[in-house]
């Protein structure tokens, strides 16, 4: 048995409170649970005024979020590309990807996508607060998942070796390509 029954919240930074739930509740369809405001923090007693809020990603998960308006602005890791952090979250099929892509575009948000992944198909964008978001649909087979997961530790331990892309998957991009050309879109 694990000791980790699941997450219970992941929480983030945000400008704005108000603003933040708004685009979650009416773009994501997320419902607003909960909200915390203190002015100490609990875990440390330092005084540090803030509004905690709470909404449901689905599947028990929830997303938190914390507005700190005695804190300087909020800013980014420079070092770290800004694909790299982002919060993912599933749909239920290629139909509501393309819809929800619809619905971000309509509320004038640039949107990058569907990205094939041969597994999953993926659209990007970013909130209010600057967190790159994705939305994603899985597409691959349990054979293919199967076979990532068995070649996994290899493609880890090759890459800790070399810091190079192991190409045990590259079966994986090919057929993202295959399926791209397929569909008469250039690659």
């Amino acid at each position: 048995m694990s000791l980790v029954q699941g997450i219970h919240h992941v929480a983030y930074r945000c400008k704005d409170a108000m603003a933040t739930m708004q685009f979650y509740r009416d773009v994501l369809e997320m419902d607003f649970q909960i909200a915390f405001a203190e002015d100490h923090v609990p875990s440390t007693g330092a005084y540090d005024p803030y509004m905690h809020i709470f909404l449901d990603a689905g599947g028990g998960n929830v997303l938190a979020f914390f507005e700190l308006p005695q804190q300087p602005g909020m800013s980014f890791d420079p070092n770290t590309p800004a694909w790299v952090q982002h919060i993912a979250f599933k749909v239920k099929d290629m139909d509501t990807l393309l819809a929800a892509r619809d619905r971000v575009t309509a509320r004038g948000v640039d949107v990058i996508g569907p990205t094939d992944h041969g597994i999953f198909k993926s659209i990007y964008f970013f909130d209010p607060n600057g967190h790159r978001l994705e939305l994603t649909v899985d597409t691959g087979t349990a054979t293919e998942i199967d076979e990532l997961k068995r070649v996994a530790p290899a493609m880890l331990d090759e890459w800790n070796r070399t810091r190079k892309a192991p190409q045990h998957a590259a079966w994986l991009h090919e057929k993202a390509r295959a399926q791209h050309r397929g569909n008469g879109k250039a690659s």
